[in-house]
């Protein structure tokens, strides 16, 4: 049983910035990949960041590059999010999700983290 926990979100004006973490544990945890998905209200899901263990890799979605950074502490299995000037279309519930090798998407979520940007 892989645990996912994230930390981190609250409220913040425009401008601001935030720091999400997310842990994950699991006896046999081996892993693909690290990322942070979100949802805002009335909207789909959407891929925030991810890193590719292996390399460390990055990508970002369009709407957060050159705000937002993801990181990682590779032996405790911890990524983290910076985000920096932040906008009120960043509002939504962050959630960190893991792709464990052998499967072919993100297939352990955590519980969700709020981010609430004020104008």
């Amino acid at each position: 049983q892989v645990q996912v926990v994230e930390s981190g979100g609250g409220l913040v004006q425009a401008g601001g910035s935030l720091r999400l973490s997310c842990a994950a544990s699991g006896r046999t945890l081996a892993v693909v990949a690290m990322g942070w998905f979100r949802q805002a209200t009335g909207k789909e899901r959407e891929l925030v960041a991810r890193i590719r263990w292996s390399n460390g890799e990055k990508y970002y979605a369009n709407s957060v590059k050159d705000r937002f950074t993801i990181s990682r502490e590779r032996a405790r299995h911890t990524i983290h999010l910076q985000m920096n000037n932040l906008k009120p279309d960043d509002t939504a519930v962050y959630y960190c999700a893991i792709q464990r090798v052998g499967a072919s998407d993100y297939g352990s979520w955590g519980q969700g983290t709020q981010v609430t940007v004020s104008s």
